[in-house]
């Protein structure tokens, strides 16, 4: 396996680039996965300006807008790592109101944002029609192991050493249940694209042979 180091920019930039060019018409679904450490919200908040100008405009969605309710996520305690890993994020909900209407067939009507966690209660996001040709950035943690549809994945990838010094303190409680993604799932041995990112200054691309 060899690495390819690149700037964020390039990264950037780079990831447009492969999004215009493998899906040159139609609705595209992308999912930008990694721990919250890594900031997958970022980068994908990052590719909404270089799409647009690539003509392809892009609809964010992040997974922290699609949990489940308090009752069902809290159940076992507000730390639980097994419930951040297999009760958290309302994977049918992103589904339903999100990538089936997305997908080629799908009826192009979506809800960005469906739970209010501050609030514990539906978000009441009105539904919009996605322009022709948009671009569905969905970002957020354990995004690859739920056979969720994506036409295009993103993994970003820290190293057990990288996640535990970047992750915050008040998120040390989920490194358990990252850690069992990273065995169970191994989002870096499938996902499209793997991107290191020890240095969040110094991304490098997993070049698969």
């Amino acid at each position: 396996m060899r690495v390819r180091p690149v700037s964020v920019d390039v990264l950037v930039e780079e990831l447009a680039e492969r999004i215009v060019r493998d899906h040159p018409a139609g609705r595209v679904r992308v999912a930008i996965d990694g721990a919250d450490a890594a900031a997958p919200g970022a980068l994908a908040d990052a590719l909404v300006d270089p799409l647009r100008v690539r003509g392809r405009p892009a609809v964010r969605v992040a997974t922290a807008d699609f949990l489940r309710p308090a009752s069902v996520r809290l159940e076992l305690g507000r730390t639980n790592p097994d419930s951040y890993y297999d009760g958290w994020f309302d994977e049918a909900g992103l589904r339903r109101e999100v990538l089936d209407p997305a997908g080629p067939a799908g009826s192009g009507r979506v809800v960005t944002r469906l739970w209010d966690a501050a609030a514990d209660r539906a978000a009441r996001e009105p539904y919009q029609e996605l322009p022709p040709g948009a671009v569905v950035l969905v970002s957020g943690a354990l995004l690859l192991g739920a056979g969720l549809p994506f036409e295009l994945t993103v993994h970003l990838h820290l190293s057990p050493a990288a996640l535990r010094r970047r992750t915050d303190q008040d998120q040390v409680w989920t490194l358990p249940a990252l850690d069992r993604y990273a065995a169970e799932v191994d989002p870096a041995g499938f996902a499209d694209v793997v991107v290191r990112l020890d240095d969040p200054r110094r991304p490098a691309v997993v070049l698969l042979p």
